[in-house]
């Protein structure tokens, strides 16, 4: 058994991105598709029996519920492909921890991608508690107290942007990266994953105009170098 596959991970099906930069770049390509209008095509009736007993999905996607950016179109993957979690702007809980450490160590999936996006409710939800004073009740507000930390990393040694808009892309971006950091740090399976080689993460963004993807953090370990 090759070395970068656990012995109670599924070994790799054929075809299937069993590298970091494989599977980024899987990822990559088929965003390519999705935005160009040119996807693929997913869940046939042959898909669907071939899925019946196992599952072996190439990437994990950690993402925002918001409606706007399902992973599997995003990067137009068929049945079984990935491996999605999804809370309103991708804040991490003991649930969200055991999913990701289920996928690396039980899934043996090579690459977790934090997936977040312009215009997230959560991260503007955050700012207007931050700024304005405005704490949303309930468990929403549990969801802002895990955002907040991120705006106040993205301020660290820096003045307030002006602008709304490039305000919040900014502290956007700062999240997907912290999120990113938070998962290496909290798990101990997905930091030893990383550590070995036999596994990646890195953050993304989503364009909601244009349907691409770019990368924010981690394009070291998923370069094809």
């Amino acid at each position: 058994m090759p070395p970068s596959v656990r012995p109670d991970s599924p070994p790799p099906s054929e075809g299937r991105p069993s590298t970091p930069a494989q599977a980024w770049a899987a990822l990559a390509e088929g965003n390519e598709r999705f935005a160009v209008e040119r996807s693929s095509g997913a869940g046939s009736a042959s898909r669907r029996a071939e899925l019946v007993t196992e599952q072996r999905p190439f990437a994990l996607v950690v993402g925002c519920s918001d409606s706007r950016v399902p992973a599997e179109f995003v990067f137009d993957a068929d049945l079984g492909d990935l491996f999605v979690v999804r809370t309103a702007g991708h804040v991490v809980d003991a649930a969200v921890l055991g999913s990701v450490e289920y996928g690396v160590q039980v899934l043996g999936v090579p690459l977790v991608v934090v997936l977040g996006h312009e215009r997230c409710g959560a991260v503007a939800a955050a700012l207007d508690a931050l700024d304005g004073g405005s704490v949303p009740g309930g468990y929403v507000r549990d969801i802002v107290e895990r955002v907040a930390p991120s705006i106040l990393w993205a301020r660290q040694g820096r003045a307030r942007d002006d602008d709304p808009t490039a305000e919040a892309a900014i502290v956007g971006a700062s999240h997907v990266r912290a999120t990113a950091n938070l998962l290496r740090e909290r798990s101990a399976v997905l930091g030893a994953a990383v550590a070995e080689g036999r596994a990646a993460v890195v953050g993304a963004a989503y364009e909601l105009a244009t349907g691409r993807v770019s990368l924010l953090e981690g394009a070291d370990s998923v370069s094809a170098s």
